[in-house]
């Protein structure tokens, strides 16, 4: 009976924290590039529904992006559709589990291809700065203390890889104004690392992907960069014993 009681709370509480919604600024070197956005609702059959749109226009990507998804009440991903352009080439992608795997149908560049993925209870369908993916993975990690992660790359023919979270200690920042706390992770997948910024209900406040230089900010966040102690003043080099001093010429 506890363990029955304890597991409908847990639900209760993702339900109650996952009602949300938010809008993002994208940028790379701190230069405005585009925007994203996503919306995450308890559907009529106990589950989720998850939606995102992602546009960046800038020299050399133009990339836009369509999403819906349906999770389960633990948060594990029934189906998702995917629609984006990219550099003028439409990519169309549909995932659903099938058994103990997870069916991947990819169409790019007028050639279709289906790919069998291993399956995993806590894997995220993660495309290209897409808010609502990132959201979903950090519910899972609060759920599963950073345990056993997955994401699911819906590039080329697709993949599964192991997300590798580290935590790091708390930030400060402001939203709309306000003082808020900071939870700061590192996530490293298939040997990139993206730095998520998230409040006290694990709702996503920015993430940062350090080797392209881009960010994901939330609309009215700003994150509050951390004190730094003056550097020490220098200490005068002293001459050695027996060094000579130079005579002009």
């Amino acid at each position: 009976m506890r363990l029955v009681w304890f597991s409908a709370l847990l639900l209760t509480v993702i339900a109650g924290a996952w009602e949300q919604s938010g809008s993002f600024s994208i940028s790379q070197n701190g230069k405005p590039v585009g925007k994203a956005d996503f919306k995450l609702t308890a559907n009529q059959g106990g589950g989720f529904d998850s939606t995102s749109t992602v546009r960046v226009n800038m020299q050399g990507l133009n990339y836009a992006l369509s999403k819906t998804e349906e999770l389960s009440p633990s948060l594990g991903l029934t189906h998702v559709q995917l629609s984006a352009i990219v550099n003028g080439s439409a990519v169309n992608v549909v995932a659903k589990p099938d058994g103990a795997q997870l069916l991947l149908n990819i169409s790019a560049n007028g050639r279709s291809s289906t790919t069998r993925l291993a399956g995993h209870s806590q894997a995220v369908f993660l495309p290209d700065f897409d808010p609502g993916a990132l959201e979903t993975l950090l519910t899972l990690a609060g759920k599963s203390n950073n345990r056993d992660l997955w994401a699911i790359i819906p590039k080329r023919t697709g993949s599964v890889d192991a997300v590798r979270l580290v935590t790091y200690a708390d930030e400060q920042g402001t939203l709309n104004g306000s003082p808020i706390s900071v939870h700061h992770l590192a996530a490293t997948i298939a040997g990139a690392q993206t730095d998520l910024f998230s409040g006290p209900e694990n709702q996503l406040l920015q993430a940062e992907l350090p080797q392209d230089g881009f960010a994901l900010v939330r609309n009215g966040f700003v994150l509050t960069p951390p004190r730094k102690a003056p550097a020490p003043p220098p200490v005068p080099v002293q001459p050695a014993a027996n060094a000579q001093t130079p005579q002009p010429q």
